[in-house]
């Protein structure tokens, strides 16, 4: 008795579950553990955005440690758990789920990265765009990532080139695209709102290679920069920004909700929240809820939305080739992005006869605020007396703007 007792416990564990099936599929376990140990020593030795990187990894491990039932993304995307093959089902979910099955509703259903805007407007300082309006443009141009990624997906889809649109119709091709060539504006909330509409399935690789590139932007930006601009335009100085007044600052995120959402309707979550978090901080009558946003609530949706992005990542989904062809394509968004921001600063430069350091274009992508120091810390290596980081703030959040434009054009476009 005490022996079968025995047999019977291991046989329950999960070390016995990866032993017993380690051909059969269990290898791809051990691979997924390793890639969440990876993730850690990303970011707590190297501390590339550990307040993402610690969390997604950590709910790859708990996802992939067999038995364990604490997440269960079929129940999200198979179609044999939907309601009609399409709707979710809440009762399956909130009776037989696990803990993060029910914390993954706030991804799922949209709030968790509006609420992740709420925080980064309450944190962001729209002055130096408001000083140089010109600065928009940058941002803009540093989408140019996404659309050619995007383009590119789809022809990948068309010709049926790396598992993209499995189903073969144009609709999924076009929704797939869309979710791999957000990762281009380097920001992840908008890449996980856009993917969990448009690409479920694809969640997991999407999210981890936008975290993951916007971790690597001290090492990605850089070479390009140097690149595309000359030693001399690199050590261009501006001349320093106009005061805003706060009159300028309170009219600001009141004037762009209203233009963009007249423009497009499916940006609103995403701007509306960004601006009334600005909103919230410029009127500076509403203090207490300006430190929860960017502080408490932050945090806590942070967490959580960490958590149970990495939760998707479960090894027999995760470990395909179509994975490895979306994190390569996301990384070419990244770079495009990036020079596509740089080429149109380097223009202005020649426009203004040289009163433009081109490195602020690199800035135009959406990861806020590091795009920024990266456009200050490459300018001070070639002249020391160079201070491009205000200048380079104004690009920046004008591409937080445009990656939540960007995405409401897709979903505009393509959600059912």
């Amino acid at each position: 008795m005490l022996l079968e007792g025995l047999a019977s416990f291991v046989e329950k564990t999960g070390v016995y579950e990866i032993a017993s099936t380690f051909l059969d599929g269990g290898w791809r376990t051990v691979v997924m553990l390793c890639i969440a140990c990876i993730l850690f020593y990303l970011a707590i030795v190297k501390k590339y955005e550990p307040l993402l990187l610690l969390p997604i990894a950590f709910g790859m491990l708990l996802v992939n440690l067999p038995l364990s039932g604490i997440m269960h993304p079929d129940y999200f995307i198979n179609p044999d758990y939907l309601i009609d093959g399409t709707d979710l089902n809440f009762s399956l979910i909130l009776h037989e789920g696990g803990l993060l099955d029910l914390l993954y509703l706030g991804v799922k259903l949209g709030i968790y990265p509006p609420l992740i805007f709420l925080g980064i407007g309450c944190m962001t300082d729209f002055g130096p765009l408001i000083s140089n309006p010109k600065s928009i443009v940058l941002g803009a141009a540093a989408q140019l990532g996404v659309f050619i990624t995007f383009f590119c997906a789809v022809l990948l889809g068309a010709f049926q080139i790396g598992g993209f649109g499995a189903d073969g119709t144009m609709e999924t091709i076009f929704k797939e695209a869309a979710s791999i060539g957000i990762i281009g504006g380097a920001d992840g909330p908008t890449a996980i709102y856009v993917t969990k509409t448009l690409a479920p399935s694809l969640l997991s690789a999407i999210a981890i290679a936008a975290y993951s590139y916007m971790a690597l932007i001290p090492l990605i930006q850089p070479p390009f920069m140097k690149l595309i601009t000359t030693k001399k335009e690199r050590a261009i100085v501006m001349e320093q920004l106009r005061p805003v007044s706060k009159r300028e600052k309170i009219i600001f995120p009141i004037a762009v909700t209203i233009i963009v959402i007249l423009i497009v309707p499916d940006a609103a979550s995403l701007v509306g929240m960004l601006m009334l978090g600005n909103l919230i901080k410029e009127s500076g009558v509403a203090e207490r809820l300006c430190k929860t946003a960017q502080n408490e609530l932050m945090n806590i949706v942070t967490i959580f939305l960490g958590v149970t992005v990495g939760a998707t990542a479960k090894a027999d989904t995760f470990l395909t080739a179509k994975t490895l062809l979306i994190i390569f394509l996301g990384l070419a968004a990244f770079c495009v992005s990036t020079c596509g921001g740089l080429l149109l600063a380097k223009l202005m430069c020649k426009l203004t006869g040289g009163k433009i350091n081109p490195l602020i274009g690199s800035a135009g992508v959406s990861a806020v605020p590091m795009a920024a120091r990266i456009s200050q810390k490459v300018g001070q290596e070639e002249n020391p007396s160079n201070f491009l980081l205000m200048h380079a703030m104004g690009p920046n959040v004008a591409g937080v703007i445009g990656s939540a434009v960007a995405a409401g054009v897709f979903l505009a476009n393509f959600a059912n």
